[in-house]
């Protein structure tokens, strides 16, 4: 099904969702996935709620997610994880969040680990280490 198929209103739906994902709206999108909303549903470009929240720094959303049986692992249209975008921003809180339920450092393309070798972030090596440990 592609979006042309879909109802406006569903598409709007499905927008604001992902909003709520990417601006930490922690009961908004708690009331929604209450209701039915697919935790695992994907945009266009193949990013779920988890990735967009990972990516903005919504810490909360994405503890939520991953509370209700969000795919850690999964990777958007260009391969791209939750845990690379976390490290892309050098968010701590979300990344220790996502390895904690264990994402995979070295999955993705780039992974986690090159995400934060690229953009220098030493802080991330640490971070894995306490996790794993």
């Amino acid at each position: 099904m592609t979006t042309a198929d879909m109802d406006p209103a569903a598409i709007a739906l499905a927008q604001q969702l992902f909003d709520f994902a990417r601006e930490n709206q922690v009961e908004a999108l708690t009331a929604y996935l209450d209701a039915g909303a697919p935790v695992d549903m994907q945009n266009h470009n193949g990013d779920t709620m988890l990735t967009l929240a990972a990516y903005h720094q919504a810490s909360d959303v994405v503890a939520l997610l991953i509370a209700r049986g969000a795919a850690i692992e999964h990777a958007n249209d260009r391969g791209q994880r939750a845990l690379a975008c976390a490290v892309f921003k050098q968010d701590v809180a979300t990344t220790r969040i996502l390895l904690a339920a264990g994402a995979d450092p070295d999955g993705g393309q780039p992974s986690g680990r090159q995400t934060a070798q690229m953009f220098g972030w030493d802080a991330f090596e640490q971070l894995v280490g306490e996790v794993s440990s």
